[in-house]
Order: C-alpha cells, then structure tokens, then sequence
C-alpha cells in the first residue's frame, strides 16, 4: 500500500507541487482605513519600517484617520503585516491578490514594431521600444513630426521630445504633453504614443484634431523620467522617482514632480532623500527637469497649453498644487477641467474629480505644472488617469484604450477652448 501511495505522490508530483503555489502569498495591494490617530501611527510606522510600497497617499506623512489608503504588500512582508494590522485591529480588504500575474501581463510584450500590429497602441512597451518607435515615427512622418533632443537623464538617456507640425504659419502657439515623471505610471508614456498615432491618424478626418493641430504645434515628452521608466521593467515595479544618487545619503532616486521651482520644498515635500517625495538638493538639481525646464523657458512665448500626464486616480487638476491661493484665471481654468470631465462622462460615463490640486488632494510643491504656470504658460493641466485605485499603477494593457481615449477627449476639449479664448483675445474689436 505504501509502494502504491509513494508511486501515485512521484506521478503527480508536478501537479501537487503546482497546487501548493497556488497557496503561497503571492504580491498583494491592501486597501486600509485607519480609523484612530493610533492605527494611522502604526500604519505610517508599517508603510516606512517594513518593506512595502505606499500607492495612496504618496507619502505616509499624508495618512489620516478614514481615509483610505492603498498599500502594496511584497509576498515576503505579507505575514508580517497582516499580523500587525490584526494585532491593532485595523481592518483590511485585498485589492488585488494577484499584483505578480498582472505584472507579467503588463510586461508581455509580442512585437516591437508599430508597424507588424494593430495592438501595438494596446500595450505598455519597454523603454528601448519606445526610443525604436520614436525614430520611426519620425522616419515614417518627416514632413510632420521632427525629434528634438532637449537633454539627457543622470544616466546618460535621451530625453526627446516629438514636435508635431501642419504649417509654418508665423507667431503659431503651441502645447506642451508630458508622460511618465514618474516611473511607476506606465499608463502616462502609454497615452503619449496613443496621441500620436491619433493625431497622426486622423488629422485629416477628424474636425477637432485638424483644428488643433492647424492652430497649434504640439511637443510631447514621452518618457520624462527613463532611468526610472527602466527600472520599473528591470528591478523595481514599483519605483516613483529617477535614478541619481544623492551626495548625503545612501537612498536614491528624486521626485521630479517636487524639483520645479514652485514653492520648491514646502510642505508636502520632503528634504529626506529616502522618501518618495525628496525634492532634490536645489530646485531643477535634476537633469531630467533642468531640461524640460531650460526647453519650456526659450518657448515660453509661444506655449500657452501645458499638460502633465500621470496616474492614477482620474482627476483633471490644475494650479496650484505649492499653495492653496487661487490661480489668477482660476475661473477659466476651472470652466475648462470641467468641461472636459462632462465629455468624459458623457462618452465613457466614468467619472473624473477637477480643481486646484492643492484643494483636490494636498500640497505638493515643486510640481511641473505650477511652475509651467508662473512662467508664463496660463493653462496648465495634470491628468491622473485611469483608475480609481481597484488596479491603481497595474492597470492591464486592456485598460489602455480606454484610458487613453477619456485623455484624448480632455486634452482636446481643453485645447479648442483655449485657441477659442486665444482666437477671441486677438480678433480686432467691433465698433458701432
């Protein structure tokens, strides 16, 4: 008998051995709500003493009482925080108990080439096949698209932004697009090639991209941040800042969305370089921002429409984010947000919060989008696309269409207000 059970265990082994990985812990994404000024102390102590990745609120010092906050647990920790949280009697659902699967799932990855497959568009590329796809759409579309290499990482990656032109015409406005200034957010390089296939595409046939495109040249920034952008494919999924290393510390990585000049580390940034929100040694000590920032300054006259694309959270925000003043057209900027959360609801009934970002979620100084705005560049937006936080930074390439098309749709109910505001400022007075 026992021969017979050794025999039938050796047969099966492969399965049995399968069965039991079903079992073990695998990555999870907790969503928590402490409700005492206890469990948040023990949250806070949780999310920076153990190793864990904050995805909502960006930084402990942002955890409150009831509000819920979205934790990314490593298989390794996961025993270890679950008996905390038990221990304190702080509850906890699984949002996700499966975060390896869709890594893997974000990561796979057929073809390289825009031009073998249709789904291209409908799936997150590595940074190498970004950079392909740059060149090529530059070789396929020289009479419209031009590459400008406007700088480089601390690691020595081009940073190249895409200009898009219809016409020559003197004293043409433009907007700015960027993706990806923070690693972690593939969703945002994903919606910067999506744009410009779409614009590329249809510019011929569809009304409002013609009118866009006929008024205003476009610069898209693909990959803000690429060594950070490479290392979420390489290392670290879950990686937020760039890659430079501090003089002062063995932690890595700056916040580039907290490295502008804007109110430069106040509160809601850190001058600690191992958290998520280290604002760098000075304002612009970043090579990646520097560059944006010296690009954006000998354009200024002619940008006049900024956007930031990240994730996730579906909100439509603009300044300010380094202080809770109004902006000066703060009106118009509100009308404009939302405007464009009304279309999105119309066509995709998914619904996006708009405002001042330091009203809508918290301070964050230091951020691309204020200081775009103190510079001169009166609209200025930051997307935080798709979604609510059930999939948060591992949305799945079959999210992408989706969430690329709600952008698509608010980028250019904005863009054509702002050329109608533009073209009504400049026309000549009737008189009587």
């Amino acid at each position: 008998m026992k021969t017979l059970l050794l025999l039938f265990v050796l047969m099966h082994l492969d399965k049995l051995l399968k069965m039991g990985h079903c079992t073990e812990t695998q990555d999870q994404i907790l969503s928590i709500t402490p409700q005492t000024q206890e469990q948040v102390d023990i949250l806070k102590d949780i999310s920076t003493q153990y190793e864990t990745a904050l995805w909502q609120p960006v930084s402990s010092h942002y955890i409150k009482e009831e509000t819920e906050v979205h934790l990314f647990v490593p298989a390794n920790s996961s025993e270890t925080v679950k008996d905390l949280l038990q221990k304190h009697a702080i509850t906890q659902r699984v949002l996700l108990a499966n975060a390896n699967e869709l890594i893997e799932m974000q990561m796979r990855n057929e073809s390289t080439d825009p031009r073998s497959s249709s789904t291209f568009y409908d799936r997150y590329h590595s940074l190498e096949d970004i950079y392909y796809w740059i060149n090529r759409t530059q070789q396929d579309n020289p009479g419209i698209v031009k590459a400008i290499l406007i700088g480089s990482s601390h690691e020595k990656r081009p940073l190249y932004v895409l200009k898009m032109s219809l016409n020559n015409r003197p004293n043409k406005k433009a907007m700015w697009i960027d993706c990806g200034i923070h690693a972690r957010e593939w969703i945002a390089p994903a919606f910067c090639l999506w744009f410009v296939q779409y614009a590329l595409s249809f510019n011929k046939i569809n009304q409002e991209i013609t009118r866009i495109l006929d008024n205003m040249d476009v610069y898209i920034l693909p990959v803000l941040n690429p060594d950070g952008y490479h290392y979420t494919w390489t290392t670290n999924r879950m990686w937020r800042k760039n890659r430079s290393v501090s003089q002062s510390s063995k932690c890595v990585g700056v916040d580039l969305n907290r490295n502008f000049d804007a109110n430069w580390c106040t509160e809601g940034a850190s001058d600690d370089p191992c958290t998520e929100i280290y604002c760098g040694a000075f304002p612009e000590s970043e090579p990646e921002s520097q560059a944006v920032a010296n690009f954006l300054r000998s354009h200024k006259d002619s940008v006049q429409l900024y956007f930031s694309i990240h994730s996730y959270s579906q909100m439509l925000l603009f300044p300010f984010s380094c202080t809770l003043d109004e902006a000066e057209n703060h009106k118009d900027l509100l009308e404009m947000a939302q405007a464009a959360a009304q279309v999105i609801r119309r066509y995709y009934r998914n619904t996006y919060k708009y405002g001042a970002g330091a009203n809508t979620i918290y301070l964050a100084p230091g951020g691309s989008d204020d200081w775009a705005y103190n510079l001169g560049i009166k609209y200025s937006f930051t997307f935080e696309l798709q979604d609510r936080g059930h999939y948060g930074f591992l949305l799945p390439p079959s999210h992408i269409s989706r969430a690329c098309n709600e952008a698509l749709l608010a980028v250019k109910t904005i863009a054509l207000k702002v050329i109608e505001k533009t073209q009504a400022s400049s026309s000549p007075r009737q008189t009587d």
